[in-house]
C-alpha cells in the first residue's frame, strides 16, 4: 500500500510518500480501505518529535480515517452496529491513518453518519471523541443546581476541536463563548452557534465572559492553550467551575491562585486520548453513536471542512495547519 511516513523529525517536507506492507490485523481489529484521513495538531507534534507513538501503534501519522471495511472479524461483541465487509465507516486510531489501508479496533469504528461523505466523516473521530471525553465526561458540562443549562468557553474556536465543541454544546442547549485570533474568526465562531466570538488579540475573554454572564462566570472552559491562559481562566470561572486542558500551545507551566480554587470549589483537569485503552474509547464511541450521530441526521451539527489535499501533499496540509489560518478541519484524500 501507499503511505505517508515521517522520514525524520522536522519541517513538513519530512513527510514523504512511501510503500509499506498492509497492516496485519490484531484480534478485535478490522482493516479499512481509507478514502480520507483527518489532519490534526497531534500529527504535527509527532512530525517534530514532540508526541511519542504509543507502544504497539503504527509509526505512520494519522489518528482518524474514513472508508470501507475490507477485512477483519466482525462476529464479536464489539460489532454493536451490525457492520460488515463493505460498510462505510469512520474510526479513531492510535496511528497509521496516513495510508491506503489502516487497521482499527472494531470497538472504535463507527458507521458514517447519515448523509455525510467520506471526507466529512474522516473529520469527525479525533475531535468528537476528544470533545465528548473532555467536555461532557471529565468536565461534566450539564445543568446548574438551579436546573439551568451550564455555559462553556472554548479557547481556539475555529480549530477542528473548537468548531466541534461549539456546535455540539449549542446543539445540546448550552450557551457557548469562543475565542479566536481575528474579528473574522470570531464571527465564524458565531456563525457556528457561539453566542459571542472573542478576538483574544484585542479583547479580554475574562471581562467579556463576566459581562455576558452578569459577573457569574462560565461553568466549563475547554483549554488548548495552557500557559498564562490558565490563571485567567480561573478568574473567568463560576463557583464549582471546571477547566479541561487538552493541549499546551501556550506552554506547560502556569502559576495558579490555589486559594481561589479552594474558595470557589474549582476543578482543573487534563487528559490525552491517544494512549487510553480500547475499552475507554469504546465507551465514548457508544455515546457518540447514541447521542451525537442523530444530530447529524437532524441537521443540528455539520462537519466543517476547510481544505482537502491529495495524500501525497500531506506536507502542504501540515504547512497550512501550522499557519493556524484555517477554520475547521483539513483532510487528506486517497
Amino acid at each position: 500500500m501507499k503511505a505517508i511516513e515521517i522520514t525524520q523529525y522536522g519541517a513538513p517536507e519530512v513527510l514523504k510518500l512511501t510503500e509499506r506492507p498492509r497492516p496485519e490485523l490484531k484480534p478485535g481489529e478490522v482493516l479499512i480501505k481509507v478514502s480520507a484521513a483527518g489532519v490534526n495538531r497531534p500529527d504535527v507534534l509527532q512530525r517534530i518529535g514532540q508526541y511519542p507513538v504509543p507502544p504497539g501503534a503504527s509509526d505512520l501519522p494519522g489518528l482518524e480515517v474514513a472508508g470501507e471495511i475490507v477485512d477483519g472479524a466482525l462476529d464479536g461483541a464489539d460489532n454493536r452496529w451490525g457492520l460488515k465487509v463493505g460498510s462505510r465507516v469512520c474510526a479513531l486510531v492510535q496511528g497509521g491513518g496516513y495510508a491506503e489501508y489502516c487497521a482499527a479496533p472494531l470497538a472504535q469504528v463507527l458507521p458514517v453518519p447519515e448523509g455525510l461523505s467520506d471526507v466529512e466523516a474522516a473529520s469527525l473521530p479525533e475531535t468528537f471523541f476528544t470533545v465528548w471525553s473532555n467536555v461532557f465526561d471529565r468536565a461534566r458540562l450539564g445543568e446548574t443546581e438551579a436546573g439551568e443549562k451550564e455555559t462553556l468557553l472554548v479557547q481556539g474556536g475555529t480549530s477542528g476541536i473548537g468548531v466541534t465543541a461549539i456546535q455540539l454544546a449549542v446543539a445540546l442547549g448550552h450557551r457557548v463563548f469562543a475565542t479566536a485570533g481575528s474579528d473574522d474568526k470570531a464571527r465564524a465562531c458565531e456563525k457556528l452557534g457561539a453566542e459571542r466570538g472573542i478576538n483574544y488579540k484585542t479583547e479580554d475573554f475574562v471581562a467579556v465572559t463576566k459581562e455576558l454572564t452578569k459577573d457569574r462566570g462560565v461553568d466549563v472552559v475547554l483549554d488548548m492553550v495552557g500557559g498564562d491562559y490558565l490563571p485567567r481562566e480561573v478568574q473567568a470561572l463560576a463557583f464549582d467551575g471546571r477547566i479541561a486542558i487538552i493541549a499546551l500551545l501556550g506552554g506547560s507551566k502556569a502559576t495558579l491562585d490555589m486559594g481561589a480554587l479552594l474558595r470557589r470549589r474549582l476543578t482543573v483537569t487534563g487528559s490525552t486520548l491517544r494512549p487510553r485503552s480500547v475499552a475507554f474509547k469504546a465507551a465514548i464511541a457508544q455515546n457518540l453513536h447514541d447521542k451525537v450521530w442523530p444530530l447529524f441526521a437532524a441537521g443540528k451539527i455539520r462537519p466543517v471542512i476547510y481544505q482537502t489535499f491529495p495524500a501525497e501533499q500531506a506536507d502542504k496540509a501540515h504547512a497550512l495547519m501550522e499557519t493556524s489560518t484555517h477554520v475547521g478541519k483539513i483532510v487528506l484524500t486517497w
